[in-house]
């Protein structure tokens, strides 16, 4: 049995509309409880993921990355319903040992926002040995 959608019919950008503002009401909704995890064996599959992460709250997506072929990229994420129950996955899990690997697990961040704190580091890094090697 399958359940059949219907409505008028809408324009093109009546339907990106639409979508966009699912999509930015899914990422408020989620806000603070996503969560990033990597160095993952390559044998973890999302039905491991789930069991490992589900003891903490519930989960309302999860996933392991994969590339073109299938194999996995060594990292996923786990979408909890609350903030506080991914910050309880990350106390507990992050280092823990599952399969061969201890994992890391941190709050995901969107890419353009990781990629302006890695630079940030860098540059604070850089400019903390220039003060040491003028020190000496």
């Amino acid at each position: 049995d399958k359940e059949l959608y219907v409505s008028r019919a809408q324009k093109k950008s009546e339907r990106r509309q639409v979508l966009q503002q699912k999509f930015q009401h899914t990422q408020r909704d989620n806000q603070g409880a996503n969560v990033y995890v990597k160095n993952l064996d390559e044998d973890i599959d999302d039905d491991r993921m789930h069991k490992e992460f589900s003891e903490f709250g519930t989960i309302t997506s999860h996933k392991v990355m994969r590339d073109a072929d299938g194999f996995s990229r060594g990292f996923g994420f786990v979408c909890f319903s609350t903030p506080e129950e991914a910050t309880r996955a990350i106390t507990e899990m992050n280092n823990r040992i599952v399969g061969s690997k201890p994992l890391y697990v941190a709050l995901a961040q969107k890419r353009e926002v990781r990629r302006a704190q890695l630079e940030s580091q860098r540059a604070h890094r850089a400019a903390m040995m220039q003060v040491q090697m003028g020190g000496i």
